[in-house]
């Protein structure tokens, strides 16, 4: 095997291992640093929105309703 395959390989690894642990860094100081805390408050508050949503349509009867007929008409 020649060894400048297994050089460019290992710098490819490693060049991969360093970007990963550079990105999670920044990730791990926005997120100490407050800014982050108040991005993943609002999508929070956006998914209990959007749930609370689907919740209402789920449990609303005519949905219900309709889903009985669609069981029946594929049973048919």
């Amino acid at each position: 095997m020649d060894i400048g395959i297994v050089i460019i390989v290992v710098v490819a690894i490693l060049g991969g291992v360093a970007y990963d642990a550079m990105k999670m860094r920044y990730k791990y100081q926005q997120l100490a640093s407050g800014k982050g805390i108040d991005k993943l408050e609002q999508e929070i508050a956006e998914l209990k929105q959007r749930t609370a949503t689907l919740e209402a349509i789920v449990t609303d009867k005519s949905y219900q309703l309709k889903d009985q007929i669609n069981q029946l008409s594929r049973s048919s």
